[in-house]
């Protein structure tokens, strides 16, 4: 067993805080407005959803020192552990005056009553120094994780990318002060288990995988928080505890991404959707856009690929496109690792099959055949940031005649988990890929699916969307002769 300590270390700013009274379910928000009167971060909506909380946290990774922006509403404190989190109070220059990101938003009018733009402005300075000439597809990307009700968003893409103007990215704090911050957090990972509390007021955080698996062998009730974009608002919304607590996002032994002989790639269960965007972009394309979807960016940084298949829930956006592509789980209880097909970790609304002290270590994904036509399509009432009402995943295979030779067609949303369409599979294996055959394999739908009624859409459609969906693909994959998908931007 590795050797514990009873606080956690962070540095707040240019500060170094040591902490041992940590509530399992603080989030950062409430430290930093209540017990640090840091208050330019605000809260606004509580659920990850408006990013007015918006603040950076620092890691180090593979790729040396990263800063990330994320939600402070819903993340929480106790997983802090070695990371630097900057909030808007530090951004300034030298001499005291703003910083090049609130000056081009106080020159571009981006800020009217004021509450959302700090918001803004961090969102904007994690873009600014990941990319200091963004395009303006580039800027909207950044800013789908936040909401502005009296601005509007011209003023604010203007300033974006304006920042560069107003001084030079490569002179900011934040990377003049890069090595001495690395440092820093590297003398922090001393690899030992943090303990915090007891009984329904403890959290752990884990020297590392291992650590983890003896944890939850010796406490398989305690939660497990990867990301927290889920448990978060279990907090905020439902107020329902939580303790004991796992936090496991610091775990570089759960974010390995790799590739084998074989083309197919492991996604380790604590890989952020931004890791993976990167990782996943160059290789299954559907998957990067299907990612560009999910939250905005600080949600993205914060929800992790094993969070999302981890707590089951039917409209998760990344089982089914797996699924379709015949992805294999790997679980885990202490040292013993089990391998099962992803559509049958799914067993029932709320139930997955998950033992106790087991978690998921990483997920196996094939990569789509050279001869295979893939595609995933989200429905939601509105496209960026929104949770979905139904998405269908779907990968094709034809032989020489043109004939349907394999098929795997799975949804969220229609079902109490995620679920393959078995029936329609059926309706078209084996038949002519035409119009002619997808119009009479869409009875089938009725038999796969008896989808609920909800706030998100109806039963009937739902039903509806599917099978357009279905249509879709078709005429995605040679049944048009024009164009079926068009971005704004591609567009212009």
């Amino acid at each position: 067993m590795p050797a514990t300590r009873d606080h956690i270390r962070f540095l707040l700013n240019g500060r170094t805080v040591t902490l041992a009274d940590v509530r399992p379910d603080e989030t950062l928000l409430d430290y930093l407005r209540l017990r640090r009167g840091l208050r330019g971060t605000k809260e606004g909506c509580a659920e990850g959803d408006c990013g007015a909380c918006t603040v950076l946290v620092g890691r180090l990774s593979g790729d040396g020192l990263v800063y990330e922006g994320v939600n402070a509403c819903i993340r929480f404190l106790g997983s802090l552990d070695a990371t630097h989190v900057v909030t808007v109070e530090h951004l300034r220059r030298p001499d005291g005056t703003l910083h090049p990101v609130q000056q081009a938003m106080v020159d571009m009018h981006g800020s009217q009553c004021g509450f959302c733009t700090p918001g803004f402005v961090m969102a904007l300075y994690a873009l600014w120094m990941r990319e200091p000439a963004p395009s303006e597809a580039a800027v909207e990307k950044a800013l789908q994780g936040n909401l502005c009700r009296c601005t509007g968003y011209e003023p604010i893409v203007r300033a974006a990318r304006a920042i560069s103007r107003y001084g030079a990215a490569g002179s900011d704090p934040l990377v003049a002060e890069r090595e001495a911050v690395a440092a820093a957090l590297a003398g922090m990972r001393d690899g030992a288990r943090v303990e915090i509390g007891a009984g329904g007021e403890r959290l752990a955080v884990p020297a590392d995988v291992d650590d983890l698996a003896a944890l939850l062998a010796a406490e398989p009730e305690a939660t497990v928080v990867a990301g927290s974009t889920d448990v978060g608002l279990w907090v905020t919304k439902f107020m329902r505890p939580i303790a004991p607590v796992v936090f496991i996002g610091g775990l570089d032994g759960l974010r390995g991404l790799a590739q084998a002989d074989d083309g197919a790639v492991t996604i380790g269960a604590g890989v952020s959707y931004s890791q993976a965007f990167a990782f996943l972009a160059g290789r299954v394309p559907e998957l990067a856009r299907l990612i560009d979807r999910i939250g905005g960016d600080q949600i993205r940084n914060m929800g992790t690929i094993g969070g999302n298949i981890a707590n089951g829930s039917p409209i998760g956006d990344m089982p089914p496109p797996l699924i379709a592509l015949g992805a294999t789980l790997t679980l885990r209880r202490g040292g013993a690792r089990r391998h099962l097909p992803l559509e049958d970790y799914f067993v029932d609304y709320g139930r997955q099959d998950r033992r106790p002290g087991e978690f998921v270590e990483s997920v196996t994904v094939p990569l789509p055949p050279a001869d295979a036509a893939f595609a995933v399509h989200k429905v939601s009432k509105r496209r960026d940031e929104d949770i979905t009402a139904t998405l269908g995943a779907f990968l094709l295979r034809r032989d020489e005649t043109g004939r349907v030779a394999q098929v795997r067609i799975a949804f969220g949303g229609m079902a109490a988990t995620p679920k393959r369409a078995l029936a329609v599979e059926a309706a078209l294996t084996g038949r002519p890929w035409t119009h002619e055959t997808v119009e009479a394999a869409l009875a089938a739908f009725e038999e796969d699916f008896r989808p609920l009624t909800d706030m998100r859409a109806s039963a009937e459609y739902r039903m509806l969307a599917s099978k357009n969906l279905l249509r879709r693909f078709f005429l995605e994959t040679g049944g048009a002769d024009r164009p079926v998908r068009l971005t704004r931007h591609a567009a212009a």
